[in-house]
């Protein structure tokens, strides 16, 4: 069933930082993420024809307007060419103000410093760490892509565009002020992101996601204290995207 009900959760916390006006985010710290995104990625290939994810994080790349020397680098690093410390990919699960489950996953060269940084994180906003599958059985992993309305406008009617969405394997979409979110299964996401561009819309953001199953309300202050969180996840350089089922 396809509900287009007020989008809610991940890519709401993400805007956090523009909400509260703060656009002052470095360009040399979106190239370190996205430098590591491209690294790990790679190493399943530095060949982005072949390698799915990696062209995904290449796109990301010039989304963010890193120059190409950069990213040649980057999938260096990862294929082994390039030297220098290994980037691993990983996900930690813990408790957030008022309980609210939260996954973060980094991409780090030092797991001892990250887990150390996250765990103090955590705490510090009254949360906690908590083991290895805790937490991950709340959440789903799905393909996400974020459009904005005006995309469509003048391209293919709502009703259309909704229809050609599910007939490529789109799971749901959900609507607000501004934007559409598809959601789809792991395994339809590249063909219902390929639908969407065959249809002359791009994407604002399009990965995979952890999405809550079920979502959980929070009080204004229990809100507050999680925008707080979630702003200082955003600008560390170890943290490539985090989750919550906080509504």
């Amino acid at each position: 069933m396809i509900s287009l009900n007020h989008m809610s959760g991940h890519s709401k916390w993400h805007n956090i930082q523009e909400r509260k006006g703060k656009q002052d985010a470095k360009r040399s710290d979106h190239f370190s993420k996205v430098s590591k995104m491209i690294s790990i990625a790679a190493r399943d290939g530095g060949d982005p024809d072949a390698n799915f994810s990696l062209r995904l994080a290449i796109e990301k790349a010039k989304e963010v307007g890193m120059p190409k020397d950069n990213i040649e680098r980057a999938i260096k690093k990862g294929t082994g060419e390039g030297g220098g410390a290994i980037i691993e990919e990983v996900m930690y699960e813990g408790y957030g103000p008022g309980g609210v489950a939260v996954m973060v996953k980094a991409l780090t060269d030092n797991k001892n410093r990250t887990v150390s940084d996250i765990k103090h994180l955590l705490s510090d906003a009254g949360g906690s760490m908590a083991g290895a599958g805790s937490v991950m059985w709340m959440f789903q992993q799905l393909g996400v892509i974020t459009i904005n309305k005006e995309q469509l406008n003048g391209k293919i009617s709502r009703d259309d565009f909704e229809l050609q969405m599910i007939e490529a394997g789109a799971e749901d979409i959900e609507e607000s002020e501004d934007q559409i979110d598809i959601k789809t299964k792991v395994e339809n996401f590249q063909k219902v992101l390929h639908k969407v561009k065959e249809l002359g819309v791009e994407s604002v953001e399009s990965g995979l996601q952890w999405v809550a199953k079920d979502k959980v309300v929070v009080s204004e202050e229990i809100r507050g204290r999680l925008e707080k969180l979630f702003g200082i996840f955003e600008e560390h350089d170890d943290v490539d995207d985090f989750y919550t089922n906080a509504d």
